[in-house]
């Protein structure tokens, strides 16, 4: 038998043993099917998933698409890779595990996940306040800094509104220009610039000025 005659042979039986190994494996896969149910695509983490970091286009190699039967797959089990892309792990994801979308999570801000938690006690409340750009004067951003809430009445019977500081050296978790809320004339717009700012209040501190918000005649932050 000359060598091209038995390349050719070794070729053909190299066919027809692929052609039995898919028939097998059909087979086998109809045989699960049949006894547990319709088969659906599983991602499983090939190695640990640490949280910390949004999966990229690159973490995908570490995960693999399986067929399991439905019955045994969570609900949320995720069917391709590709919906990881761009979320986090909320914890360790041991390898071999199914991944399911209740342990991903949009990635965290890291200005919001650098910030230290509010004392106990407080509680970040968005009020209405006018005159707010003083605050940036001095320069740079006034986010993270201490004020005081100074509160003006509306007249009362003799003319005159109080003046009065309602919170002492709050942070200022965040300030934003824009809303239509105290100071604001018929078209929405306060003479003296109309604000939102997010401040860490204790629960006396947030009722008052919520109230103040509604019925003051002004609001307003002072730098310390």
């Amino acid at each position: 038998m000359s060598r091209r005659t038995r390349a050719i042979a070794f070729g053909v039986v190299a066919a027809i043993c692929a052609a039995v190994a898919a028939t097998i494996a059909d087979g086998y896969g109809a045989n699960v099917a049949n006894q547990f149910g319709e088969l659906r695509p599983v991602v499983v983490s090939g190695g640990e998933l640490r949280p910390g970091a949004p999966l990229g286009p690159g973490d995908l190699r570490g995960l693999e698409v399986r067929r399991v039967p439905a019955r045994f797959t969570p609900p949320d089990a995720l069917a391709s890779p590709e919906e990881a892309v761009g979320r986090e792990p909320a914890a360790p994801v041991p390898p071999g595990s199914y991944l399911l979308a209740s342990q991903l999570r949009a990635p965290r801000s890291k200005e919001r996940a650098g910030r230290p938690p509010l004392e106990r006690g407080r509680r970040a409340v968005e009020i209405a306040v006018t005159g707010a750009e003083a605050l940036g004067a001095v320069g740079g951003s006034p986010e993270g800094s201490s004020v005081d809430v100074v509160v003006t009445t509306e007249p009362g019977p003799g003319g005159k509104g109080r003046t009065y500081v309602a919170a002492v050296g709050v942070e200022l978790l965040a300030l934003r220009e824009g809303g239509g809320g105290l100071g604001a004339d018929e078209s929405g717009l306060g003479a003296g610039g109309d604000w939102s700012a997010t401040l860490a209040l204790t629960r006396a501190q947030s009722l008052e000025l919520i109230q103040a918000e509604n019925f003051a005649r002004q609001v307003r932050l002072l730098p310390r």
